[in-house]
């Protein structure tokens, strides 16, 4: 296994090199294409296989690797594998740029219908744009331009058995030996419309694979770290909201609905999955009211389902795995039921500091304590009660104990008679 950080060592005389396409068509696969690309030419490989399974994704990086394509002198071909894989959105332009594409047996092609970050179709323009696109693709290499166009207008998607009589692609192959068997003597259009005969019979294949860190970026996007980032970092947003403040919640929040948003506007998202997940966020809020698990906790988990079952057009290839949605639903449900629930009563109450602040500070009653009333101290009203029997409205008290968030005082001149003289000295 070759990477991508070391293209010097990346293919030699005469080989294959092989290179993959799995998940989101995103920056870093773009770079690592067209980079493998180049230096296959550099190195005069006898061509490049890319296998594809991806559910679409950016148009610019869809763009970047098909201008790497068309661009080689070495013949790409385009390989939707392993059965189960599919060239969907995006996928479908980059195959439709291959000078050879083929398909393994249970594998589809299509839906490449232009898809904006609100998940509603983009405008006219731009899917004539598109149309336009990969009618010139097709054409380049005498493929059906209108099934390409279709697949554009209508999101139609075929099998491969369907593309091959149609024709979209040019074989079927079930594995990468015979694949390359099949493509070996046949004459293909590459850069500059010249045409090269592909000799890929008894070649070696060397497989490059994408530089680590590029890796690991790649694999965030997805539709399941999508909807996990996204809920994530509302929960982190709401433990910032609760205690204010620069804090590492709140910071990681904000990152992950960064990233979240980033896939969104790769992945066909749909507004009504998104607006259904702040919905159950706002319901679990809501259930901070009410003791108990109610009925707010019930529409939270509920909308927190269907939200994520209708974040992503699944007729576009991409979706959220039930697998995912109910582990997130049922830790989303405790993590307000107990984390939140116990911020929340720390927020309202006093610090053990501030009770010992407290403790032996003097006011003065505001509404008469019979036994219970309120009494201004430390420049705040509280609640207040005392065990002095009635103490009328204007009398000054000393604190001498809490209970929760309620004073008990007693009056000031009991506890301490000796003090109005210094006060009254203090003042002349």
């Amino acid at each position: 296994m070759f990477l991508s950080a070391a293209p010097a060592d990346a293919s030699t005389q005469g080989a294959v090199v092989e290179l993959h396409l799995d998940g989101v068509v995103d920056p870093f696969v773009a770079n690592y294409l067209s980079s493998a690309i180049s230096d296959a030419n550099d190195s005069g490989a006898a061509a490049v296989l890319i296998l594809i399974d991806t559910p679409g994704g950016l148009d610019s990086s869809m763009r970047q690797i098909n201008q790497a394509i068309l661009g080689s002198h070495v013949p790409v071909i385009g390989y939707v594998y392993p059965s189960g894989a599919r060239a969907a959105s995006a996928g479908t332009f980059i195959m439709m740029a291959c000078p050879y594409a083929a398909m393994a047996p249970g594998t589809e092609i299509g839906a490449a219908h232009p898809v904006g970050v609100s998940g509603v179709i983009e405008q006219e323009k731009v899917t004539e744009d598109a149309v336009a696109y990969i009618r010139s693709l097709a054409e380049r290499y005498g493929r059906d331009a209108d099934w390409a166009e279709s697949a554009v207008r209508n999101s139609v998607s075929v099998s491969a058995e369907e593309a091959l009589q149609l024709p979209v692609i040019d074989t079927l192959a079930s594995s990468v030996p015979q694949l390359l068997e099949k493509a070996d003597g046949q004459t293909v259009k590459v850069a500059n419309n010249e045409h090269v005969t592909i000799s890929t019979a008894g070649a070696p294949i060397e497989s490059e694979s994408m530089n680590v860190g590029a890796s690991i970026l790649h694999s965030l996007f997805s539709p399941d770290l999508a909807f996990i980032f996204f809920y994530l970092g509302i929960g982190l947003l709401v433990v910032e909201l609760l205690h204010p403040g620069i804090s590492v919640p709140g910071i990681l929040g904000v990152l992950f609905l960064v990233v979240s948003f980033i896939s969104f506007g790769e992945l066909p998202v749909q507004i009504a999955g998104v607006a259904l997940l702040i919905a159950s966020a706002v319901s679990f809020l809501l259930e901070l009211k009410h003791p108990g698990i109610g009925a707010p906790a019930v529409v939270g988990t509920i909308t927190l389902v269907l939200g994520g079952l209708l974040l992503f057009n699944r007729s576009e290839g991409a979706g959220v795995s039930l697998w995912v949605i109910v582990p997130v639903a049922v830790l989303m449900v405790l993590f307000f039921a107990t984390v939140v629930r116990a911020a929340m009563t720390a927020r309202h109450l006093p610090r053990e500091r501030e009770n010992a602040r407290l403790i032996g500070t003097e006011g003065v009653v505001t509404r008469t304590l019979k036994p219970d009333g309120s009494v201004l101290v430390a420049s705040e009203s509280w609640s207040a009660t005392t065990t002095s029997g009635t103490i009328p409205k204007g009398t000054p008290v000393r604190v001498t104990g809490m209970e929760g968030l309620r004073l008990i005082v007693e009056p000031a001149t009991h506890a301490a008679p000796e003090m109005p003289a210094p006060r009254e000295g203090s003042s002349t």
